[in-house]
């Protein structure tokens, strides 16, 4: 007899004996659900009961894609050059097939699609930069109450390298 089959007869003679499955669990170091389940198992089907079962799944989900659907993501793929995550707005607004990214990369990933090249999005930016300091200068204004701004503090430097600091006051503006 198996280590583990011994140890679960243990505990089902133990609970015939005091009848009691909180002594049980306690002395065991089980749960009450634990061992309840491999009571009803015992008186069941008898020492088989105690032997583990599989806990593979009775039946298995249906294929979630078949040829047909394959061929559409390919031709998507091949024509508009989309990549898995654009491909399921594409397929859900305009095929009314709904796939998770997830299944779409893996059509994509079976039938040996190359990757996509990385886009660029975001724009180059514009640095601001001088041959003199101090050629061209921005003032930063806000608003604080009608009629009136404040003006930043602002570092002006000249080309003798050294700088002066103009600093921000209300100003009434006429």
């Amino acid at each position: 007899m198996d280590r583990e089959i011994a140890k679960r007869l243990r505990w089902v003679k133990l609970f015939e004996e005091t009848d009691h499955a909180g002594l049980v669990c306690l002395k065991c170091g089980i749960s009450r659900p634990t061992l309840r389940k491999w009571l009803k198992r015992y008186e069941a089907l008898g020492i088989e009961g105690l032997e583990e079962q599989s806990r593979r799944p009775k039946t298995s989900p249906s294929k979630k894609l078949f040829a047909e659907q394959e061929v559409l993501i390919l031709r998507l793929r091949r024509e508009r050059s989309l990549g898995h995550r654009r491909l399921v707005s594409e397929l859900k607004r305009n095929h009314d097939q709904a796939y998770s990214w997830a299944t779409i990369h893996k059509v994509l990933q079976r039938n040996e699609v190359k990757l996509l090249g990385k886009r660029s999005i975001r724009k180059s930016v514009i640095r601001y930069s001088r041959a003199i300091p101090g050629e061209r200068i921005q003032v930063d204004t806000c608003k604080i109450a009608p009629g009136y701004t404040n003006t930043q503090p602002l570092m002006i430097a000249h080309a003798g390298g050294c700088c002066d600091c103009i600093l921000g006051a209300r100003q009434r503006i006429h």
